[in-house]
């Protein structure tokens, strides 16, 4: 798809951003909800992509955002340096002066292409902590990354992971996830006196059940199969609860590995999956206790949505959680792989409503002071022109373009 210039392109910083697609998954909605919020005055956002597939494709063409895809089948074939060759001599033609990849296979696809066209900033993004790399996967990165003015992540614990692994501190920036909370402003009462949103009815459940949560992709990386032997013990003292899997399949096997197990567990009729939803917000005022399960993690966006919404959370302690989650305050926290610690503090909030209002609030407030998208917002385009700024790029904005877009964007909300 050919992009759609402007007749001021010329005076904005010319950024392209290269992922590997458009389907959901928190990293996919936080690069989409930044493109969408940057400063339309002084940037001039367009979007390289290995396939051009998922929903939030149309999201950002509909606001006049292009992408150009450059399909591969690995990156020991004829085809990877044909379309390497393709995307640096666009890189080239269309003059781009940043180039910002994201995740593995960006970074290793686009880094070294934007270095071979001469495009003077590049930045790599790394938002997890590499748990389904390879150990040749890693070191490809990590030689890749060398050739990057900056490596962006989103969590202290990625920026200590990377300096074991080899990389190098000083070129490491944290910029943390950024949430949009307008879709959770009529979430912060207390749970005694929110409005039932209807999810109980529609999943066919009687009102004011208990529903304890656990939100994102389904794999097994998220621990899932430790929340359900959870969710067991939990309906042993807590027959009304129900458990709530909700987000997409990224392993159809592992979901059925999960079903099985719920059958094995005896709480099948106590278990759905909800697949993907669009209405988090929604979702997310009805649950009564959010869990994160997961065995590995940079900064999860369904802990911050959670929190957000004023959801009390029972987490894991693994990567960037603790950065968000401070125990016993705002939420509760456990050792990984430990179902019997996460039955225990489900239990410990469904037990005690006022403790669950009280860590609810707490979470509410803590995350709107350090998770906000306005904050990653900005933080990323102070550091744009920072680095154009260093490479003596001179910037200009078109003064008929000054309202900023607003950073209400593609965070989940009711359809």
């Amino acid at each position: 798809m050919a992009r759609q210039e402007t007749s001021v392109a010329a005076d904005f910083l010319r950024v392209m951003k290269f992922v590997t697609l458009f389907e959901p998954g928190g990293t996919e909605r936080q690069f989409v909800n930044l493109a969408l919020a940057l400063d339309r005055s002084r940037f001039d956002i367009r979007f390289g992509c290995l396939n051009r597939r998922g929903p939030y494709l149309k999201t950002l063409e509909e606001r006049g955002i292009s992408t150009r895809e450059y399909p591969i089948q690995g990156f020991i074939t004829p085809r990877y340096v044909a379309q390497a060759a393709r995307l640096a001599r666009d890189l080239s033609r269309d003059r781009v002066q940043i180039v910002h990849a994201y995740s593995f296979y960006g970074n290793v696809f686009a880094v070294p292409a934007a270095r071979a066209a001469g495009v003077p900033v590049v930045l790599a993004s790394i938002r997890d902590r590499g748990a389904y790399l390879t150990p040749w996967q890693r070191r490809v990165q990590r030689h890749v990354c060398r050739l990057a003015d900056r490596v962006l992540v989103n969590a202290d614990s990625v920026k200590d992971w990377l300096v074991d692994d080899g990389y190098d501190a000083s070129k490491i920036v944290v910029i943390k996830n950024g949430i949009d909370f307008s879709g959770y402003t009529d979430h912060l009462r207390p749970a005694a006196e929110r409005i039932d949103r209807g999810l109980r009815a529609e999943l066919g459940l009687p009102a004011g059940v208990p529903l304890v949560a656990v939100v994102g992709r389904v794999n097994p990386s998220k621990g899932i199969e430790y929340f359900l032997r959870a969710a067991a013990a939990v309906h042993a003292v807590h027959p009304a609860a129900r458990f709530l899997v909700v987000g997409p399949d990224a392993d159809p096997a592992y979901h059925a590995k999960l079903e099985a197990l719920a059958h094995e567990l005896g709480i099948a009729g106590q278990v759905i999956f909800t697949g993907h939803r669009t209405d988090l917000p929604r979702v997310l005022s009805d649950v009564t206790v959010s869990v994160l399960a997961s065995l590995s993690e940079a900064m999860p966006n369904a802990v911050l949505e959670s929190m957000a919404a004023g959801v009390p959370v029972v987490a894991t302690r693994v990567g960037g959680v603790p950065e968000a989650v401070e125990d016993g305050v705002t939420g509760l926290m456990v050792p990984p792989a430990d179902a019997a610690a996460l039955a225990a503090g489900i239990r410990r909030l469904l037990a005690s409503p006022p403790l669950a209002a009280r860590i609810g609030q707490a979470a509410a407030h803590s995350v709107r002071t350090c998770f906000s998208l306005d904050r990653m917002v900005r933080s990323t385009e102070d550091l744009y022109r920072d680095l154009a700024a260093r490479k003596g790029i001179a910037e200009r904005t078109h003064p008929s373009l000054t309202t900023r877009v607003p950073a209400r964007v593609i965070a989940e909300r009711r359809p």
